[in-house]
């Protein structure tokens, strides 16, 4: 079941952050599904901490990206969605290609939204599982 409330698609999400932190460290939008929104990053000298790994600060950026967005378009036009919480748990790190990540509904309600996001390497492997709460302010 389609849940977006808004049009939404890879090319009305990649021009809404030209000019952001998004663009500058090379996140693409990929893919958006009925349920579900994916972007990756690429892990190169843009996005690497002093280690030569991803840094997680990286990670959580793309997530909070990734479910705000959700939040965005399976709401109203009398809501705007504003991040209340997020979390991640670094499970993996990725010195080199691109981490995808794609985000899931865990709640869409009237006054709050929950938003599921993994991250995984090019080999498919999980990276990161981070999880957003959106507070949905009336405008």
């Amino acid at each position: 079941m389609r849940i977006w409330k808004k049009p939404v698609s890879v090319d009305i999400l990649t021009e809404s952050h030209r000019n952001t932190a998004v663009h500058h460290l090379g996140i693409e939008f990929v893919e958006v599904g009925d349920d579900f929104i994916r972007a990756r990053v690429p892990v190169d000298h843009r996005t690497h901490q002093p280690f030569g790994i991803l840094h997680g600060g990286v990670s959580v950026l793309l997530a909070e990206t990734l479910g705000s967005c959700g939040a965005m378009y399976a709401s109203g036009d009398d809501q705007r969605p504003v991040g209340l919480d997020i979390n991640a748990n670094h499970i993996r790190s990725a010195s080199s290609g691109w981490v995808t990540g794609t985000t899931r509904p865990v709640h869409i309600g009237r006054s709050t939204q929950v938003w599921h996001i993994d991250l995984h390497d090019e080999a498919g492997r999980l990276t990161c599982v981070s999880r957003i709460t959106m507070a949905m302010l009336q405008k």
